[in-house]
């Protein structure tokens, strides 16, 4: 596909896990690509992975972004240690573009926000930077980004998008741009708001089901039931009924993070999201449970918590990436710390966190091991290297592993609702 005759070259602010893809598919549908970044590490390791003759340059400096058509925003959006959204990333990058925004440049925002961020904090500081109007001056759209780590399947070339704009020229010059990369994949939406609205519910829609796992599990887990097998079973219904599994809790940028956006924004406007506030909360109980459950196991083998060596596997939020951020795992830790433990961590993707550099390192000496991440590299982990290693009790937090396996081998098996 062509690149639309009105854009020829796309700037890309923050190079992260949505920005760099981004620059990639913008390059493979002939577009030139100025892509921005202040991490200088990250941008080192990009130069390097680029070729002479590719049609992307990175830098930190923002006045390059004045020759392009199209500028897309794709900075980190956190939450505070309180659980409070945290513009501040946002803001300094609109700060640092602002003075270099030209006349008839289309402006997105891929960022996940709260509805009317676009309009109530990135819009005012561009035109208060640039002196120029949005909707007038410049076009202004937001379409949140879909990015799954670690999905053979979905990537961004072909997860479909929404985008809303601040007037009808805005929503149809960014139509135009993401039409071009991803074909008719693209729903316009009524509004800035509603386009920020999506990706807030579709993260919220997936918290709210794996919080109601969860605490099926932690129910079943004292009534002798296998949570696992009563969701298979109620999946063979062909209608009304979408399958989601417990675990040791929930991680990654997305679904630990975008419910507070809405959560705090709705208290702004006079509305408590008890609903929502409810799933968080059970779901960041899941570190604690999932600690409990070696307390459980060590008591069965009549091992005390306290100087016992506990090995933790798994240190990314998912299975097949290095990603971290929000790792359940990291709580895990902490609270097996507060029992006294000797903890030791290993994941292969996250090697320059792990306390030690292999499997076999980790299980030395432990006790007791905890799968936090269901990373294939762990399936060598069977009943017999185990009992090899002396562990006793295995605390399975993915249900990654075979329950009757390990009992008929003798170790306490602990799976999540198992």
């Amino acid at each position: 596909m062509r690149t639309p005759k009105s854009f020829q070259i796309v700037g890309v602010i923050g190079l992260g896990y949505v920005g760099w893809p981004l620059c990639l598919l913008a390059a493979t549908k002939g577009y030139k690509v100025e892509g921005v970044d202040i991490d200088e590490q990250k941008l080192q390791k990009l130069k390097k992975s680029l070729k002479k003759t590719a049609r992307i340059s990175v830098g930190n400096d923002f006045s390059k972004l004045q020759k392009v058509e199209v500028v897309v925003f794709c900075v980190p959006t956190p939450v505070t240690l309180k659980q409070v959204p945290d513009f501040g990333p946002l803001q300094a990058a609109c700060r640092s573009f602002a003075p270099f925004l030209r006349q008839g440049q289309l402006v997105i925002l891929e960022s996940t926000v709260n509805p009317g961020v676009t309009e109530e904090i990135m819009l005012p500081i561009l035109e208060k930077g640039s002196g120029l109007k949005g909707g007038r001056d410049f076009s202004l759209a937001h379409c949140p980004e879909r990015i799954n780590p670690g999905d053979p399947k979905w990537n961004a070339a072909n997860i479909p998008r929404v985008i809303g704009g601040l007037n009808k020229e805005s929503l149809e010059r960014g139509l135009e741009f993401y039409r071009s990369l991803l074909g008719e994949n693209v729903k316009p939406m009524n509004s800035l708001r509603e386009a920020e609205a999506v990706k807030i519910v579709e993260n919220a829609f997936r918290d709210v089901n794996i919080a109601f796992v969860n605490e099926l599990a932690m129910s079943f887990s004292t009534m002798d039931i296998d949570v696992v097998n009563v969701i298979e079973g109620a999946a063979t219904k062909p209608f009304s009924f979408l399958a989601h599994f417990p675990g040791c809790g929930v991680g990654g940028h997305c679904i630990p993070v975008d419910p507070y956006y809405l959560i705090e924004r709705a208290k702004e406007n006079g509305f408590d999201h008890d609903f929502l506030s409810l799933a968080r909360r059970l779901n960041r109980s899941m570190s604690k449970f999932t600690a409990g459950l070696v307390a459980k196991g060590l008591n069965e083998a009549k091992i005390p918590m306290r100087d016992t060596r506990i090995a933790v596997l798994g240190l990314a939020y998912k299975p097949g990436i290095s990603d971290d951020r929000e790792s359940p795992s990291y709580e895990i830790i902490r609270a097996l710390e507060e029992y006294g433990s000797r903890v030791i961590s290993f994941d292969p993707f996250v090697p320059q966190k792990s306390s030690v550099g292999t499997l076999g390192e980790a299980l030395r000496g432990a006790k007791a091991v905890v799968l936090a991440t269901g990373h294939r590299e762990f399936q060598d982990l069977n009943p017999a290297y185990c009992k090899r290693s002396g562990v006793v009790v295995l605390v399975d937090g993915r249900n990654f592993f075979s329950k009757e396996a390990f009992q008929e081998a003798g170790i306490i098996y602990k799976g999540i609702g198992r």
